[in-house]
């Protein structure tokens, strides 16, 4: 029983133990000593790689911590924390102890270079940065405005209201953030449309084109010929008759029909390609 009082009992002011204030984070470590050994240091050496590889280790949770936030937007975690790694490395590297502490300067040096990370490699159609930051405004702006349960999808009209922007950027802003992605050309359709790609979409080259070009070209050259020759032309390509009926119909040799022939297109074609030069 005396036992179990005495345990009871609130310990007296010598025995209290009091925890050591946490930090911002539990992922930011007092590595001041360790900064101050390194810009003591100076030039790259063996010394300097140790002790700033040590750093780089010590601060990598905060870094992972960063990665996280960028997270679900089309890119894996383990990529991401390569980046904020990499980030990482330029504080370090970059880290001036005079200037505050590490993790003011630390966190948007590695924001600064996942968003990089977003913005220069992870677009599938390259946009100007102007209209990537369109893009950025338009999407919190979205965010902002329906994060409220039961807000309406807002208009353009109040995207613009809400960020200051004019319809047509925030029009511009709109399709950029289609534009992140793309969709394969042999992605198969959807349901109703079996045995189809997006590729089974897209039209190809006519080439019923070049046919209208090369008669509008050579429509002026025809004008130009005799009579005859004209005439005779028709037959051969339009009817589709044989030089020796047409030389039969005309009453000329075949020999003349086809030195005709070959002339009066010579003819056509040196002017069609002359008009085109």
């Amino acid at each position: 029983m005396l036992t179990d009082l005495s345990h009871s009992r609130p310990s007296t002011p010598d025995q209290t133990t009091h925890a050591p204030p946490r930090r911002s984070h539990d992922d930011a470590p007092d590595t001041a000593s360790l900064f101050a050994r390194l810009a003591a240091l100076g030039d790259d050496g063996p010394e300097r790689d140790a002790l700033r590889d040590e750093l780089v280790a010590a601060w990598l949770p905060m870094a992972h911590r960063i990665a996280g936030r960028f997270r679900d937007r089309g890119e894996s975690v383990e990529d991401l924390r390569q980046v904020a790694a990499l980030g990482l490395v330029k504080a370090v590297d970059r880290y001036d102890p005079s200037r505050g502490a590490f993790e003011s300067y630390a966190v948007p040096t590695i924001t600064g270079e996942v968003k990089r990370h977003f913005r220069d490699r992870m677009w599938a159609l390259r946009v100007p940065r102007r209209v990537q930051e369109l893009r950025n405004r338009v999407r919190v702006a979205r965010r902002e405005l329906t994060e409220n349960p039961g807000s309406a999808e807002p208009s353009i009209a109040d995207l613009a209201a809400h960020t200051g922007l004019t319809e047509d950027e925030v029009n511009a802003g709109m399709e950029a953030l289609e534009s992140f992605s793309t969709l394969s050309l042999d992605a198969e359709l959807a349901a109703g449309e079996d045995g189809y790609s997006l590729a089974d979409t897209l039209g190809d080259t006519d080439g019923s084109y070049d046919t209208v070009v090369d008669r509008e070209a050579a429509k002026e050259g025809l004008r130009r010929l005799p009579e005859r020759e004209r005439a005779i032309l028709y037959m051969r390509f339009f009817e589709d008759m044989t030089q020796s009926r047409i030389a039969e119909s005309l009453g000329i040799s075949q020999m003349h029909v086809s030195r005709l022939i070959s002339r009066s297109c010579a003819r056509v074609r040196a002017e069609a390609l002359g008009g085109r030069q």
